[in-house]
């Protein structure tokens, strides 16, 4: 339970006269253009523009460490341990601030689709479009369960207030601190509204595997029309949102998901889809959504016409919407399934040398899911401004407070429970790495994960990498077949060779960290290892 004094600031600012407790969606809007936050768009949803901080800041991500977590967090560069009494003093300055200001704006909801897993939470902030934000994606009470809502874990966002590091222990004037003794998530010195919902799933990503033996997961998920669930896991950028929006297979979610006993189940209530490059004919689930009650992040709008630009990446490359997932049509209600029949790794390969689908054994599967190979994408942190290549174990380290053996362990006794089926896809780069080759057609992916999804690739042969030691299909429906192989797409066989051996020096290198696991899984990455 949160201490008295955490819950004296705290109820102090939702109780406050000048905080608007879950106003509707109209009236954030009114609000929002009355205190000139953001321009209402040609579509009908509000743009806001973030400023400097067009992208998440995790070297300002902090976690409080006290008796709850001093023993259970993994601590290190994701989660940077801070005193509980300089998180005092700092939540002590913010609620002195905000009280301060003429109007605030409180949402209460909930994260969690699953009654018996969901969290309840209170959203405080400082902008009119952030409490829109939230209101998009969390999941909304009705009636009645607003009015029995009882908040567990409480976010205070104060954008306008500068944090100075000598004195407040931060890194910079941006933080974003989470206590689980107190049940508080304080955000400062950022506008980017993205901060508020990683911040959510970073708690879930704690409290689901410790209090619930729920797996969290960084995925999106959707449905077949026999009930077979699929699982999209992949960074920000690696095509979740976009693959998962499937006019043929109905959405379950498209970024955070828990795995129980049960089955699947979203832990938001909204989508967080990155619009660059968006068209009506390559995406028209995600384009069509984009209406009244939406919030675009970051994206260009035509002063006179207020006609958003989705290809103009002026402002950043990580131009974003948050629109409830009800704007989807084809979604399932409520936001629940069954246990998934399939798994997709989703990977953004700036090399350009991995095959752009293979199948996995378990061993590859667990491997490949503690390694979390990716290209970081332009404009989704602070200071990226070109494909990176990283690691992030379970493809999701930035927002795991556990050390990563405990999803993984998890993730393996599921798909072991439920003889799932797991397949690796990049997303990225074909015909080179990045700067020489190409992107990887959209239509391609689509049309190979369709062919996964349906059992297509049950029956075809496969040929083994003979450097990654993956099994690639050698024909796929919709797909040429000199698309499947990597090496055959680069024209020059030194070239990708050459390549290919620095990525996998890389996974050898980065896999390093995961000595406690069994020799197969050890074994299951690269096969060449002459490093």
């Amino acid at each position: 339970m949160k201490t008295i004094e955490a819950d004296t600031l705290v109820s102090r600012l939702s109780n406050a006269d000048q905080t608007e407790k879950n106003l509707s969606i109209a009236e954030l809007v009114e609000n929002i253009l009355a205190r000139e936050e953001g321009i209402l768009t040609s579509t009908g949803a509000v743009r806001a523009t973030t400023g400097h901080y067009t992208g998440r800041s995790p070297k300002d991500k902090f976690v409080v460490e006290d008796e709850e977590t001093k023993d259970r967090l993994d601590w290190g560069e994701v989660n940077q341990p801070i005193s509980e009494d300089v998180f005092n003093q700092l939540l002590q300055k913010v609620t002195d601030y905000l009280a301060e200001r003429d109007q605030l704006f409180s949402f209460k909801g909930f994260a969690g689709a699953d009654e018996k897993h969901r969290l309840p939470i209170e959203v405080i902030t400082e902008f009119a479009w952030h409490n829109l934000f939230a209101n998009q994606m969390f999941i909304r009470p009705s009636d009645s369960e607003l009015a029995e809502h009882e908040t567990t874990f409480s976010v205070i966002s104060a954008p306008h207030f500068k944090a100075n590091p000598e004195v407040d222990g931060t890194n910079s004037e941006t933080f974003i601190i989470v206590s689980f003794k107190h049940r508080i998530v304080l955000i400062g010195g950022t506008e980017y509204a993205g901060e508020i919902k990683k911040s959510i799933f970073s708690v879930m990503n704690y409290m689901l595997p410790e209090k619930q033996n729920v797996l969290p997961m960084h995925c999106s998920a959707n449905v077949g029309e026999e009930g077979d669930v699929a699982l999209f896991f992949g960074l920000s950028g690696t095509g979740k949102t976009t693959l998962s929006a499937d006019e043929n297979r109905r959405l379950i979610g498209d970024d955070e998901h828990g795995w129980s006993q049960s089955g699947v189940f979203n832990i938001e209530g909204g989508c967080y889809a990155k619009t660059v490059n968006l068209s009506a004919e390559k995406e028209p689930q995600i384009y069509n959504a984009i209406r009244f009650g939406s919030v675009l992040e970051n994206v260009v709008v035509d002063e006179d016409t207020r006609l958003p630009d989705y290809d103009d990446t002026s402002l950043t490359e990580n131009t974003r919407a948050a629109y409830a997932i009800d704007h989807i049509d084809n979604i399932v209600e409520p936001s629940i399934a069954g246990h998934p029949n399939t798994i997709i790794f989703l990977t953004a390969d700036a090399f350009g040398v991995l095959p752009p689908i293979s199948k996995l054994t378990k061993e590859q599967a667990m491997y490949h899911f503690l390694s979390g190979y990716t290209s970081k994408l332009a404009g989704t942190e602070r200071g990226i401004t070109e494909p990176q290549a990283t690691f992030s174990a379970c493809f999701g380290s930035p927002f795991l407070p556990l050390p990563a053996a405990n999803y993984a362990k998890m993730l393996g006794e599921k798909i072991d429970q439920h003889d799932v089926q797991v397949f690796l896809v990049n997303t990225g780069w074909t015909g080179g790495s990045y700067g020489d080759g190409h992107r990887m057609k959209l239509s391609h992916t689509r049309a190979m994960v369709h062919a996964a999804l349906e059992g297509e690739l049950n029956s075809v042969d496969y040929t083994q990498d003979d450097i990654f030691g993956l099994y690639m299909p050698t024909t796929c429906p919709g797909v040429p077949s000199d698309v499947l192989n990597p090496k055959k797409t680069w024209g020059n066989d030194d070239a990708y060779e050459a390549k290919a051996k620095e990525l996998a020096v890389k996974f050898h290198d980065n896999f390093k960290q995961f000595n406690y696991v069994t020799k197969d899984i050890a074994e299951a990455g690269p096969t060449f290892t002459n490093i």
